[in-house]
């Protein structure tokens, strides 16, 4: 295979995926006035029907231009010669091949985030706002910018350059080191995010002893969980949109609500939201899901050190000293395919274990304090209560709103 060849198949893919993932927006958008299933309509009156029919349709419109302009840069860089480019001058600082990676990607990810910055902050400022949903001041939009590209700088450095460092010393086998530094590094994150992340960004303090405390704490120990770290997050400094999550492993593992859950919900309510979140513990479905993405990992990885020492990945992107970053950034889209694949079945995945955490929360606690408060939740949220089938198997992590209901309405055990 030529470069040229290559070359013409790397912009085929771009503009397939494109094309394809366009498509699937139409679709969803042809839904978005369906009539509204009869046992979701209580979500909405007819006011806040509209209002949502409205945001959704203005996103998708928006969508629609960002992704356009995007695709079009992304055309233009690759026609243009841009990477080659930001190789030459990356070498102009440097003969260290770490240090002009580390050059080369900074200036892209820098470049992109830049270009992507007046849309970000037209979603937050205009469309956000203009519903009701972003409490973020411009001041803090600017402040999380920066202290994002601070920590891009840092981790993503840090975990690039090991990624070149033993590139470098372990040549073929460089995929099987990297693999378990990734795996160590993810166990870390997913341990300790809450408390070296997290307070970058938001603060968290222990939830108040009182009425709802005590119910958690009385759910929890009526079904064998340990727990002992529960903490509100002030989500509201940025968004009316509400969250809770769950994180870590052993002694450290913590429940997050935000504050708007709190505000948006009753007690019995937010204790089914987190008996949900307590079933995907039981279940072991994080551990699992950590599994299987470092097994995708590894495959990736594999399949990228048979292709890594080939010349033309860097020689389709008329670079002609072949290098780590070019081979990396051919290979991703050549691999995008496959990826896409992937993702697809880590959603379908995904879907049934929210399903079993479910089905965990209506047999532990209760199933209709969990249906009202997914209603609240996606009422207050605005989401579209009727998406297009193919949208929900792509890109769904959750099943609909409407499954759920149904789920948690179905009288099987």
């Amino acid at each position: 295979m030529t470069p040229k060849i290559l070359f013409f198949i790397i912009i085929s893919i771009l503009i397939i995926d494109f094309i394809i993932d366009k498509y699937i927006s139409f679709l969803n958008s042809k839904h978005f006035d369906d009539k509204i299933p009869d046992i979701l309509n209580d979500v909405y009156n007819e006011d806040e029907y509209y209002k949502s029919q409205a945001y959704k349709k203005e996103n998708y419109r928006f969508s629609l231009i960002t992704s356009s302009f995007s695709i079009i840069i992304t055309l233009a860089f690759f026609i243009f010669k841009g990477f080659a480019w930001v190789d030459q001058f990356a070498r102009s600082f440097s003969n260290n091949d770490i240090y002009i990676t580390l050059i080369f990607f900074g200036v892209i990810m820098l470049g992109s985030d830049i270009i992507n910055t007046p849309f970000s902050y037209y979603q937050n400022f205009v469309i956000e706002e203009k519903y009701g949903f972003n409490k973020s001041s411009k001041k803090l939009f600017f402040i999380d910018k920066l202290k994002g590209w601070l920590l891009s700088a840092i981790i993503g450095g840090g975990v690039l350059s090991m990624i070149l460092w033993f590139y470098e010393k372990t040549g073929d086998l460089f995929w099987v080191y990297t693999w378990i530094f990734i795996a160590a590094f993810t166990i870390f994150v997913t341990m300790f995010y809450s408390t070296l992340i997290v307070p970058l960004f938001n603060k968290q303090k222990p939830l108040e002893d009182g009425e709802l405390k005590g119910a958690i704490e009385a759910f929890s120990k009526n079904v064998g969980f340990k727990l002992n770290n529960i903490f509100v997050i002030d989500g509201s400094k940025r968004s009316t949109k509400a969250n809770a999550y769950f994180s870590g492993f052993g002694a450290k593992k913590r429940i997050v609500l935000y504050d708007t859950l709190i505000d948006d919900l009753n007690k019995d309510e937010i204790v089914a939201v987190l008996a949900h979140e307590i079933g995907h513990y039981k279940k072991k479905h994080v551990l699992t899901n950590m599994i299987l993405s470092l097994l995708i990992t590894g495959l990736t990885l594999y399949l990228f050190s048979l292709f890594i020492n080939n010349a033309i990945l860097s020689e389709a992107l008329s670079v002609n000293i072949p290098s780590f970053h070019i081979g990396l950034i051919t290979f991703g889209i050549l691999y995008s395919p496959i990826s896409e694949i992937t993702g697809i079945l880590m959603n379908y995945i995904s879907r049934k274990f929210e399903y079993q955490a479910d089905d965990y929360a209506k047999n532990k606690f209760n199933g209709d304090a969990l249906v009202s408060s997914l209603k609240k939740l996606s009422k207050n949220s605005l989401s579209n209560l009727t998406p297009h089938k193919a949208n929900v198997f792509i890109h769904y992590s959750h099943p609909t709103l409407l499954q759920r209901v149904l789920n948690l309405k179905s009288e099987t055990p």
